[in-house]
């Protein structure tokens, strides 16, 4: 079996993390900035961050439309916090010139759990494996509503946003509020990979 290629969206965010976090499962991870970089890989990470930023250098690079297109056809993408936003079709308090890829059936809240200083931690149900999975939300967004094609694979258990969404997956498309390439657990990172194995 050859070994995939994913790429790491790299104008922001924990790039260096998921890069480490992917190759310790097993493919080639490469840093992606160029629309000619986008094209060599068999994937993609899209980075936490900050949303609308990200939306602007997206434009700025060209690699914007070329990730739409990419998306739109199919390729395996996952989307961590700000990477969750641009992968939403709908987003609640964005900005007047948010742009975003698109591809996921839903509706994200942008910064929904409050600014930096409310970020925290928590352990949640992950549904893959039925077991505890802790997660680091640093300005996270929540799903505010999901399309039918949408499968939820965590909600917060506890507190006053008990049972907001925060882990999905639709076809090649898998996005999480929070960040697990920060916790050193790398059964989010394991399961997109398997996506992209079954993908090509």
């Amino acid at each position: 079996m050859s070994t995939p290629t994913i790429g790491v969206l790299a104008l922001q965010g924990d790039v260096r993390e998921h890069v480490a976090i992917l190759e310790s499962c097993g493919v080639e991870a490469v840093r992606v900035r160029r629309p000619e970089e986008l094209d060599r890989v068999d994937a993609i990470v899209l980075p936490g961050g900050e949303s609308t930023t990200i939306g602007k250098l997206l434009v700025t690079f060209g690699v914007l439309e070329p990730l739409q297109k990419r998306v739109r056809d199919g390729m395996p993408t996952f989307g961590s916090c700000a990477g969750m936003i641009l992968l939403a079709h709908r987003v609640l308090d964005g900005t007047s010139d948010q742009m975003g890829v698109g591809g996921l059936d839903m509706t994200v809240r942008r910064n929904a759990f409050g600014r930096q200083i409310d970020s925290f931690e928590a352990d949640l149900a992950w549904q893959p494996d039925r077991s505890s999975l802790h997660a680091v939300f640093i300005r996270a967004p929540w799903v505010e509503a999901a399309g039918p094609a949408v499968e939820t694979l965590a909600s917060v258990s506890t507190g006053p946003a008990a049972g907001r969404i925060v882990a999905v997956r639709q076809g090649p498309l898998l996005a999480t509020a929070f960040h697990p390439e920060l916790t050193g657990d790398p059964r989010v990172h394991e399961l997109f990979v398997s996506m992209v194995r079954e993908h090509v």
